[in-house]
């Protein structure tokens, strides 16, 4: 939405607006100059400098650190899809995510946008989805007509879902935050109000990245509402207590080596806990930065139009800013204490990191699904959509 916020959106009134409730339809509408503006950068990008073997990728993501990008996201990813960005029909796209039904409300003080579609099937349980950093709304799309209408897909009818699909507090058209303490936490009580302004007093989570963080608090803070909650990564670390890890088996040795080369190079996580304003500047003006940024974490993702739609969304809506701000907020916020106690459910795919179950059991004391796959990567909703309804089917047959 740029500098014209208020112009970039057409919104429908809503007869009912009792005690600030209402809630919206709501369309995509960019003005034109902003889509101008935005190939305009893109033509005058001038590009970082880098070292030769930079250059030398496969753009395969088999481990924490893909071959070519020990320093960082190369030029040899970004500059084809800086070139790919300029001929991006944004129309197109911007049709394809209108015919999705979405909406808005205030909760808390803050804007909240969201997709909602209801199953034809009676008694289909209501599921919130929630996406995560660099990731928007979109990563959902795919997902919508198995979850929504199994039979067509091959599925159970029993399995069907409602899904509501939340842009995250300072993300994309929810963006950008006014004020502090938009976490994780904060993110799961806006949810619950979300959903009970949506008729649902009982329903299901699903959350990948920062979605796993904002599921399992929605669960932890309304478990009487909350049927179980279902994450694509369960963020149990060691604690630094050496008796930890005795007895670790070479599995989850190899688990934890991973995971230590993940977290040592998401320089994403450490910026952003740390001082997501200062970088923010650069990303607010540079969209090749921006792309070259989200990339850290998408740039394992094969299909250009996922990352296309990611950066367009964080750079129309100028909220890079808000965005990391998630980051520092959940960073400097207070710790729960006790494991949780409510049906949580985990899908962990073959190129992201896996959970260690010791350390999970640590932090959840009802895990009651627990499933490995040999394919899939962090963003399973867009190269392993099929296994991951499958498992979400699967996991909320258990609890419902």
């Amino acid at each position: 939405m740029s500098d014209h916020a208020n112009d970039s959106v057409n919104r429908e009134p809503n007869d009912t607006d009792e005690a600030g409730e209402a809630v919206r339809p709501f369309r995509i509408a960019v003005p034109q100059r902003d889509v101008e503006d935005l190939r305009d950068r893109l033509a005058r990008t001038r590009w970082a400098d880098e070292l030769p073997e930079s250059e030398v990728t496969d753009g395969v993501q088999r481990g924490p650190v893909m071959p070519g990008w020990e320093y960082g996201v190369p030029g040899s990813w970004v500059r084809p899809l800086v070139e790919q960005w300029a001929a991006f029909d944004w129309r197109a796209k911007e049709a394809e995510l209108n015919a999705i039904p979405q909406f808005t409300t205030e909760i808390d003080g803050q804007l909240v946008h969201f997709a909602h579609v209801r199953s034809a099937e009676p008694g289909a349980t209501p599921l919130v989805l929630s996406h995560g950093w660099p990731n928007t709304f979109a990563e959902y799309a795919g997902l919508i007509g198995p979850l929504t209408d199994p039979a067509a897909h091959g599925g159970d009818p029993a399995d069907a879902f409602d899904v509501v699909m939340p842009s995250l507090p300072g993300f994309g058209f929810s963006g950008p935050t006014r004020e502090r303490g938009w976490n994780a936490a904060r993110t799961a009580d806006a949810w619950a109000e979300l959903m009970r302004r949506l008729g649902y007093e009982r329903f299901g989570a699903h959350g990948n990245d920062a979605g796993a963080i904002i599921s399992p608090e929605l669960g932890r803070r309304h478990p009487e509402r909350v049927i179980g909650v279902h994450v694509n990564q369960i963020f149990s670390f060691p604690s630094g207590d050496p008796a930890e890890f005795a007895g670790l088996s070479p599995e989850d040795m190899q688990y934890l080596e991973f995971l230590q080369g993940f977290v040592a190079h998401a320089i994403h996580d450490h910026a952003q806990q740390a001082q997501p304003q200062t970088l923010a500047h650069a990303l607010a003006d540079s969209p090749a930065g921006q792309l070259a940024w989200i990339g850290q974490l998408l740039g394992g993702v094969q299909d250009p139009d996922v990352v296309l739609t990611a950066a367009s969304i964080y750079w129309f809506t100028n909220s890079s800013a808000s965005s990391a701000r998630f980051y520092y907020e959940n960073h400097h916020g207070e710790k729960a204490a006790e494991p949780t106690t409510f049906p949580i459910g985990l899908a962990s795919f073959a190129f992201d990191f896996r959970p260690i179950r010791r350390f999970a059991e640590r932090d959840h004391a009802n895990i009651v699904h627990w499933n490995e796959y040999e394919r899939g990567s962090h963003w399973a909703a867009h190269d392993a959509p099929d296994l991951l309804v499958g498992d979400i089917r699967e996991f909320f047959r258990t609890v419902k």
